[in-house]
């Protein structure tokens, strides 16, 4: 390994920035969604990964690495939700070990009364402050760090 690759006064501006505005954005998304549906980031998550999937459902394991969550943490957060009537957990047919989440009734209409005002925090505190080319071009940041990264983009 060779000598530091010191960042540049930009890129040091650049990489403060990203981390500082992903905090403040993350909390402030996270805030008005508590305050608006009473569900947690953490919550919408789930229940929207859930509401995208086939048949409203998808192996523990699979949540948890789309989360970036273990499966242990993943668990207590679904038992919690379970109470909640939010999702259910059921055996999985092709591995006795494995549980599979199930989005609810209750869990749906929840995640369709929470996306309309959280889409507007989304867009109040992000979106509607960015031009179209810089929606692009963080479009594309986004692409390739991802790629980069072992991810597909949405």
């Amino acid at each position: 390994m060779g000598d530091p690759r010191w960042l540049d006064e930009a890129e040091f501006r650049a990489w403060l920035g990203y981390r500082r505005m992903r905090l403040l954005l993350d909390a402030q998304v996270s805030r008005d969604l508590l305050r608006d549906s009473g569900l947690s980031a953490a919550d919408y998550d789930v229940l929207s990964s859930l509401s995208s999937s086939e048949g409203h459902r998808r192996r523990l394991t699979k949540l948890a690495e789309r989360m970036l969550w273990s499966k242990s943490r993943l668990s207590r957060h679904i038992s919690r939700m379970e109470q909640r009537g939010l999702v259910t957990r059921e055996e999985c047919e092709t591995d006795g070990r494995g549980a599979v989440i199930v989005l609810t009734e209750e869990g749906l209409r929840a995640i369709e009364a929470a996306a309309p005002d959280h889409v507007e925090s989304v867009r109040r505190h992000f979106i509607d402050l960015l031009t179209p080319e810089q929606i692009d071009v963080l479009g594309a940041v986004a692409s390739t760090v991802l790629t980069h990264l072992g991810e597909e983009s949405d």
